[in-house]
């Protein structure tokens, strides 16, 4: 029988446990996907934690995966068996050899990007692109700040921006990770654990601030993060590795200058089925044309997910995380 990773229970790494799975026929709107690669994302250890509950237990955590349509349902025109698809949202269900998922969540690979390419940039890639191209559209001139620079979408960020013509300002742990981060496109990096990046971010922009700051760390850097912004700037808040952000006081973005703020998801920004397509079109593109390249920096059986998530959380990884079933 084919097997996957399990929770039972919330809590630490160790709750997830790799169990035979029932796999049953697809209903008429649906796919059987033997899955190639699987991507690893801070919301699985959200999933896990109950940070962002699932419905109920027990759940196969995991929203992103690349693999091969084995079986599709009566009613599917999306896909056809043998495709070669990816996906990046939910129902949690990715941690797994086979799952059957909705065909209209599924995106064609192009040709030319293997599968582990493909499962290591459709989160974090579509991510970037609402962050950058939406959120706030970034402008040729404007100075940006991403923390975890050296991250699966801070690497991407760093590229993209520096090719829409942004001055990029990242954030990193390690000497080696600021090294990565410059390689990628980031123009001035900040070891957080060495220096004040408020101070830092001022003496680069004179000053001025900068006019985004991207922010997926959460409660240790979101209220530094609003003393880095220009008057009128745009705080994007996409997530919280550091744990929930306090309660907020409003009054505290005008005191600092008339800001905005905004916390989307990416599962906002693709609701629809053109919107999906339309940003996985964008992100397979700005891949393809070399604009952003990937970096997998580490590889776990997907047996060992739960040594993925240590690593994760423990900020021991670099780039993208693939599960390999």
């Amino acid at each position: 029988m084919p097997k996957a990773i399990y929770v039972h229970k919330l809590g630490s790494p160790d709750v997830l446990r790799w169990e035979e799975q029932s796999i049953g026929d697809p209903a008429s709107d649906q796919v059987q996907i033997r899955h190639t690669a699987i991507g690893l994302n801070f919301i699985d250890t959200y999933h896990r934690t109950g940070l962002y509950p699932v419905a109920e237990l027990p759940f196969i955590p995991g929203i992103e995966a690349a693999g091969i349509v084995e079986a599709i349902g009566t009613e599917v025109s999306e896909v056809n068996v043998g495709d070669r698809v990816v996906y990046a949202s939910p129902p949690v269900g990715a941690y797994a050899e086979i799952r059957l998922i909705n065909a209209d969540r599924l995106i064609p690979i192009p040709e030319g990007i293997d599968d582990q390419i493909a499962a290591a940039l459709m989160l974090k890639g579509m991510t970037t692109q609402y962050l950058l191209r939406r959120s706030y559209p970034v402008q040729p001139g404007d100075t940006i700040l991403i923390h975890a620079a050296a991250g699966g979408v801070g690497l991407i960020v760093c590229q993209w921006a520096a090719h829409l013509g942004a001055t990029v300002i990242g954030t990193v742990g390690s000497d080696e990770k600021a090294k990565l981060a410059t390689s990628h496109g980031c123009h001035h990096e900040i070891l957080y654990n060495q220096e004040d990046f408020v101070e830092r971010v001022m003496e680069i922009t004179n000053g001025r601030g900068v006019d985004v700051v991207y922010d997926s760390i959460g409660k240790d850097t979101f209220a530094y993060s609003l003393d880095c912004l220009r008057a009128r700037g745009m705080m994007v808040s996409f997530g919280q590795s550091s744990g929930p952000i306090p309660p907020f006081e409003v009054g505290e973005l005008s005191a600092h200058g008339s800001l905005f703020l905004t916390r989307p998801t990416l599962m906002d920004y693709t609701r629809t089925r053109e919107e999906l397509l339309a940003t996985a079109e964008e992100t397979f593109q700005v891949f393809k044309k070399g604009i952003v390249r990937i970096t997998i920096g580490q590889q776990f059986p997907l047996q060992a997910a739960s040594n993925a998530h240590l690593a994760l959380e423990g900020r021991k990884t670099v780039g993208s995380t693939v599960l390999i079933p």
